[in-house]
């Protein structure tokens, strides 16, 4: 009688040329210090082009006085290099917070290849969850000397 072999061997197999690097594009929320950022990142290896974000929801910050989602920063980056990225300022958390803003935000981020590969992916954020963090702020310029 045979002894079965066993077939649970995790086989990695190489990786193609298309496969060995791509645009890979995110879009975090960052808190840093009471402040809301909003970065969009290429975290892959290879360029991407014709960078656009799709917000779930309107995104109005600067205290309420911008409406950030509607910025030509989210329209069209028409280059975006490999591990770079673009930060704005979205609002203070205290500020967002306050006002009332939306706290659960999904984004679309569609970008392509300098082949023309298309991708889309879509991210989802919780801003409630920096709602009770403690962080030292700033100082301000009037206390600097």
């Amino acid at each position: 009688m045979r002894t079965p072999q066993r077939t649970n061997r995790i086989e990695f197999k190489s990786k193609t040329e298309n496969d060995r690097g791509r645009p890979d594009v995110i879009l975090e929320i960052l808190f840093e210090r009471g402040l809301f950022l909003i970065a969009i990142n290429n975290i892959g290896n290879k360029p991407a082009v014709g960078v656009s974000v799709k917000f779930s929801r309107k995104l109005v910050g600067l205290n309420g006085k911008k409406e950030i989602s509607a910025l030509p920063l989210f329209k069209n980056i028409e280059f975006l290099g490999p591990k770079r990225e673009i930060v704005t300022l979205l609002d203070a958390s205290s500020s967002y917070f306050r006002r009332k803003q939306p706290t659960k935000i999904s984004a679309q981020v569609s970008y392509s290849d300098c082949e023309n590969n298309k991708y889309k992916v879509n991210i989802k954020h919780d801003l409630g969850i920096y709602r009770d963090l403690a962080y030292l702020p700033l100082p301000s310029e009037e206390t600097r000397s």
